[in-house]
């Protein structure tokens, strides 16, 4: 029989095996009265069944093992975890030492941890002895606590180390002892159970390296300081490898060093991706270094990257939105032509009808030069848009600024001075004489608002040359028209935003915000640019820059013309009238039945085609660009398949013919009055003849 002892946190068991069974009951009696409970065996074999860690302590009688096969119980206690150690407690006949009782010696060597107790015993005495190993015992499993909890930190350490690919280490610093983990061995190029001392790990460290190695360790002893360094080793083979060491000083209770305790990690690849990324930056920082050619240092060149690059995004989205309104603005001014057309058309028709009624005269004429004024605001928005339809010829400069000297003197007003500069011999540019003759006068009629108490305005004409490419100029040589004034000038957010769209530091009511952005589109059309500089209180100058025309011969187009609107000669013709928009299908053929003509009126290039195709003869064809289904263009390539010598007019606002097809027609823009289409008819009559 077997009882339990009861302790503290800590579940154990007392065994009592006695042959006799009144000193099984004596003994069980006495830890009962103590408070402690136990368990009696009948037999050794029982008792040694009966041992275990949950076993506090044993008592057995000697006469129990005197004669007894005791290697069961000795494989048992051998057999014991490291952190225990059983007491026994043996019921003895008679004390006295080894030589009196030579069986207490034996069983001491067998049982080691054994107290011996003398019968006839006092009752304190056993119980005396009985709490002391059960003392003990508490004590053995607070150690069992304890190495556990070391135990598992311990695991815990060696995953964390593995996980970091870290090796552990120690350095005893009397006999330079040193203890490595195999993965701490690996990082020096040794496998996992060779031995690795440390004049081995000296002699692996690199030779240039060693010196600086040793005094960091003395360093380290000397001050205490958290031993950190980096060197390169060499292994067996001869390939260079590179440890990062680290490390702290461990001492004694007096204060004194005893050892080295740290890790190890091999940062090879580390240190390759580290110098591979230098090796990359130092490239990066040459390449802008040789950009800019101003920068000397590392740091502004990365600097001036990134403001160039703020700058670009910037650009890109102010481009971005030019782009948007631009195509906006074009397809309302678009739109726009075609009410003012059929406007104008239908007011030219109706004052021919009006008579003599002064008032009705009037008020004609008014409309009209509303819906004129429209049609010159549309060829701005449409010059913004950068859709109207220019013509590119070789101009000459110097004779267009000189011709215009008069207009500008009048447009500026007396209180403005106008000086201009324009050297002989210039070059001919690749312009549209027309539009640039409109962005001078723009120019000029803002430089005089912005001098409200007079000023100069100077208007300059020079050669320059791009010699490389730039987001706007291609490299080549351009002609500069520069208009200078010496009005409040712009700050630098104002002038960024100045060549926008319905932009304007003037008055309301006293400007459209076009002027400028009408002169940009120009210049992007012209493959030019557009400059501005401004400084607050010292006024503005803009530089319109034009390309120089590959052609050095000024064009001078003549048109005779021997009639005009009411002076047409030639008989009537058969006209076939192709437009989508019905009002401006209706205006333009009142415009050409006025002149005498007969007109057929369509609204497809399908309908047109039938009509061509049915075998009615038409003496020419006049046909809108920009329609659904079939373009202008695409129905003049159709119609010269039926009939190859039909003149054909095409009107449009601003659409120009597709891109690598050339075909031989008219070009008319909208809107256009009666003597326009007139003359237009005119040649192409004077052209078949």
């Amino acid at each position: 029989m077997t009882r339990t002892a009861t302790i503290p946190n800590i579940d154990a068991s007392g065994l009592i095996h006695a042959p006799i069974g009144r000193d099984a009951q004596i003994a069980a009696s006495l830890l009962k009265e103590a408070g402690i409970k136990s368990r009696t065996a009948p037999d050794l074999a029982s008792f040694v069944a009966g041992l275990g860690d949950d076993v506090a302590f044993a008592v057995v009688t000697e006469e129990a093992l005197r004669s007894a096969d005791l290697r069961a119980i000795s494989t048992w206690i051998e057999a014991q975890a490291s952190w225990s150690d059983l007491p026994f407690t043996i019921l003895m006949s008679r004390g006295g030492g080894p030589e009196r009782n030579p069986a207490a010696a034996r069983l001491s060597e067998v049982l080691g941890n054994v107290s011996f107790v003398e019968r006839p015993f006092h009752a304190t005495t056993f119980i005396s002895v009985a709490r002391s190993a059960m003392r003990g015992r508490r004590r053995q499993y607070e150690a069992r606590s304890r190495i556990e909890a070391l135990d598992e930190g311990e695991r815990r350490l060696q995953t964390a180390l593995s996980a970091g690919r870290l090796g552990a280490w120690e350095l005893d610093l009397a006999t330079s002892e040193l203890a490595t983990s195999p993965t701490c061995r690996a990082i020096f190029g040794r496998s996992r159970h060779e031995q690795f001392s440390y004049a081995d790990l000296l002699a692996a460290v690199h030779p240039d390296d060693a010196d600086r190695m040793q005094a960091a360790i003395r360093a380290t002893i000397e001050t205490g300081a958290d031993y950190s360094i980096e060197y390169r080793t060499i292994w067996r083979d001869g390939s260079t490898h590179w440890a990062e060491i680290r490390a702290q000083l461990y001492k004694d209770r007096m204060g004194h060093a005893i050892k080295l305790v740290g890790v190890s990690a091999d940062v090879t690849e580390r240190l390759k991706l580290e110098e591979h990324q230098r090796q990359l930056n130092e490239i990066l920082e040459e390449r802008v270094a040789e950009r800019t050619r101003e920068l000397e240092q590392a740091h502004a060149a990365v600097m001036a990257e990134v403001n160039q690059r703020e700058r670009a995004e910037q650009q890109l989205r102010q481009a971005q939105k030019m782009e948007a309104i631009g195509q906006l603005t074009g397809g309302v001014a678009h739109d726009f032509n075609n009410l003012l057309m059929a406007v104008l058309g239908n007011l030219e028709l109706l004052r021919k009808h009006a008579g003599d009624d002064a008032k009705a005269i009037r008020l004609i004429e008014g409309a009209q030069q509303g819906a004129k004024r429209g049609a010159s605001l549309t060829q701005r928005l449409l010059a913004f848009s950068r859709r109207q339809d220019l013509r590119i010829d070789p101009v000459d400069m110097r004779a267009l600024v000189l011709g215009m000297e008069d207009l500008l003197k009048r447009s500026v007003g007396s209180t403005i001075i106008v000086e201009t500069s324009t050297p002989d011999n210039l070059p001919l540019v690749s312009a549209d004489a027309n539009q640039v003759e409109l962005a001078l006068l723009n120019l000029a009629v803002n430089a005089r608002d912005a001098m409200p108490g007079g000023g100069v305005i100077r208007v300059e004409l020079k050669e320059a040359e791009q010699l490389s490419q730039s987001d706007e100029l291609a490299a080549g040589k351009y002609i500069v028209l520069s208009v200078a004034d010496e009005g409040h000038g712009m700050d630098e957010e104002t002038l960024q935003k100045a060549i926008e769209p319905f932009f304007s530091t003037k008055e309301l009511g006293k400007g459209t915000g076009l002027g400028l952005s009408m002169i940009h589109g120009l210049a992007s059309q012209l493959k030019g640019e557009l400059k501005l500089t401004s400084m607050i209180g010292k006024g503005t100058t803009a530089e319109l820059w034009m390309p120089v025309s590959t052609s050095q011969a000024a064009h001078s187009e003549h048109i005779e013309v021997t009639t005009m609107a009411s002076d047409v000669a030639d008989a009537p013709k058969r006209i076939l009238l192709v437009d989508d928009d019905v009002l401006i299908a209706m205006s333009s053929a009142d415009m050409l039945m006025d002149l005498g003509h007969e007109v057929v009126e369509v609204h497809s290039g399908a309908e047109a085609l039938e009509c061509l195709g049915d075998g009615s003869g038409f003496d020419l064809m006049i046909t809108d660009y920009s329609m659904p289904g079939m373009t202008g263009g695409d129905l003049a390539k159709a119609a010269r398949v039926i009939a190859p010598k039909l003149p054909i007019l095409i009107a449009s606002g601003y659409a120009e013919l597709p891109t690598g097809i050339d075909l031989d027609v008219a070009r008319l823009g909208k809107p256009y009055t009666q003597d326009q289409l007139a003359q237009e008819l005119s040649k192409l009559t004077a052209a078949q003849r």
